[in-house]
């Protein structure tokens, strides 16, 4: 008994203290520089590309959906996969599982909670910013990936980091810098190992939580049984589903996705038309609150006005993960031999889940309470969690049946998010063992996905411990930023490279006699270029058939 006790009381003051540490560290992270090195790497790449996000959105919709509506068209008549590698749009689905999450609907509702309405707006301005900046991230993790004994290709912020920086520069400074960059790689390798699994129990903890709270009850022990029971399910189906590596989580990502998020995105049309009334009255609010601060001495951003962006900015780049890199690392197993065209994607992936997804959750949940009585007793009453909130919006169009479908909306978004986090992880993993072997590399990658598995059952009891699955959140949160320095420093570097490789491949289109740029290792480059022929003349023989 008095053991029993003990333990856990050794367990709260542990989790108070892990709350306290992870809370001052989250204010460092995600502090002022912050703020200035996301917006200030997006705003570098989108001079130097010219605002490509703006002039090529038009292309990179064409290159993207197009060029997958198209190759349907052509009924299997491609070039064969000679390689352990995924589709574009496969690699696309995958990524964009990892971005389409419960951050897009769930973190929205928290966002706007604790940062206001206006929050809604700087997340919009992370988005326009990083879609360039996720841009920049795939272009350079296709350029730097490596083909693996087994024809799957690595690719991440781990390999344009430690690859890229310094690569050309010679002398002492370039020693200097190429060693940096090794440590930047590995950095970015260890904070999304962490990001992975804070990923993944923040979509665990949400989606046990939206599952009680349609048939849980008032007693601990039935909503602690239905949490065990909803972790033990997802730890099975996603144990067999991470086995079959990346191919796998493809497939099963192309599937899942289009089907939710039409679901959602139709469902979210239904009730923001049901409330046309309010559309004006919620972009009004966005707007107010975005710049709406109580004056501060010395001319200083106050308290309230830095947590609205601070929650704006947090919430986007958890989101749509631009400057994190972690898509990246789905988008470099791709078959594509372009660098630009994967890039393309990136695009679009930040496009639709922010603008899109985000921007229609954030619409529900104001014309549902975006009066002054809504704002007051249910947005900033402190009195529902983030996940009612929305569940609310839901059932206020739908009734009990907006709450059901909520609640088979959020665990398949959260379960796309996990699956495709595994398989970042399991790369970052792969990275730091890099150099143990093939033997080695395998029980690592192993291990971690066991850990994973596991931690998934955790992340559910944990959402039946009061206030402790918010943990969650907040440490996603900051192992986000963790892994977005890395990342944003090394974009800088390489921000060149980065409109070089772009204006090689636009030339290319106007017609120009220019190399390809598809790879940073001369061998690798020159098997791209002859495969990228020999796709070409196939996809003209097609179009002649």
């Amino acid at each position: 008994m008095w053991n029993a006790m003990a333990l856990a009381s050794f367990a709260d003051k542990l989790v108070g203290g892990i709350e306290k540490g992870n809370a001052k560290l989250n204010e460092i992270v995600w502090g002022l520089p912050m703020v200035i090195l996301i917006l200030g790497t997006g705003l570098l790449l989108t001079i130097l590309t010219k605002f490509l996000q703006i002039r090529k959105f038009g292309t990179s919709v064409d290159k993207t959906l197009g060029d997958t509506f198209r190759s349907m068209k052509k009924k299997g008549k491609h070039l064969s996969k000679k390689e352990n590698s995924v589709s574009p749009f496969e690699a696309f689905s995958t990524a964009i599982s990892g971005t389409v999450g419960t951050g897009n609907i769930v973190g929205v509702s928290s966002a706007i909670m604790t940062g206001g309405p206006g929050a809604v707006l700087w997340m919009w301005v992370s988005a326009f910013f990083g879609m360039v900046t996720n841009y920049a991230e795939n272009v350079l993790g296709m350029f730097f990936r490596k083909k693996e004994s087994d024809g799957e290709f690595s690719g991440g912020p781990a390999y344009y980091l430690s690859e890229g920086i310094g690569r050309n520069v010679k002398g002492g400074f370039g020693s200097f810098l190429r060693g940096f960059g090794k440590v930047l790689g590995v950095a970015a390798a260890v904070f999304c190992t962490f990001a992975a699994v804070g990923m993944s129990g923040v979509q665990t903890t949400k989606m046990s939580e939206s599952v009680q709270a349609v048939v849980g009850s008032s007693s601990e022990k039935v909503n602690l049984w239905i949490a065990l029971i909803v972790g033990i399910v997802v730890a099975v189906v996603l144990a067999l589903v991470i086995l079959g590596g990346i191919k796998s989580i493809g497939k099963t990502a192309s599937i899942l996705i289009p089907f939710m998020s039409l679901l959602f995105i139709l469902m979210a049309l239904v009730i923001i038309c049901v409330n046309i009334t309010m559309v004006g009255t919620a972009f009004a609010l966005i707007f107010k609150h975005a710049f709406s601060f109580k004056s501060a001495a010395v001319g200083f951003i106050s308290y309230e006005f830095a947590q609205v962006i601070q929650k704006g900015l947090a919430r986007g780049v958890f989101s749509n993960e631009a400057g994190l890199g972690s898509s990246v690392i789905a988008h470099s197993a791709s078959e594509a031999r372009e660098p630009v065209k994967q890039g393309l994607w990136g695009i679009f992936e930040v496009f639709f889940d922010t603008f899109v997804i985000c921007t229609l959750t954030a619409l529900v949940i104001l014309v549902s309470f975006g009066s002054t009585e809504g704002m007051t007793s249910v947005l900033y009453s402190g009195a529902y969690a983030d996940t009612t909130v929305s569940m609310m919006a839901f059932g206020e169009a739908f009734g009990k049946f907006g709450e059901v479908t909520y609640s088979i909306i959020i665990p398949l978004f959260a379960f796309t998010t996990i699956l495709a986090w595994a398989y970042y992880g399991e790369k970052s993993v792969d990275f730091l063992f890099r150099k143990t072997g093939a033997k080695g590399r395998k029980i690592s990658r192993f291990v971690f996905k066991c850990l994973y598995v596991v931690l998934v059952i955790v992340a559910a009891w944990l959402s039946t411990q009061g206030g402790k699955g918010e943990l969650m959140w907040a440490i996603s949160d900051t192992a986000n930023g963790l892994m977005a320095l890395p990342n944003l420093i090394g974009l800088i570097f390489m921000c060149f490279l980065v409109a070089k490789i772009t204006k090689n491949y636009f030339d290319r289109k106007k017609g120009k006699d220019v190399k390809p740029m598809l790879s940073a290792y001369d061998e690798q480059n020159e098997t791209f270029i002859k495969e990228l022929e020999f796709e070409e003349d196939a996809e003209n023989n097609v179009a002649e058939d």
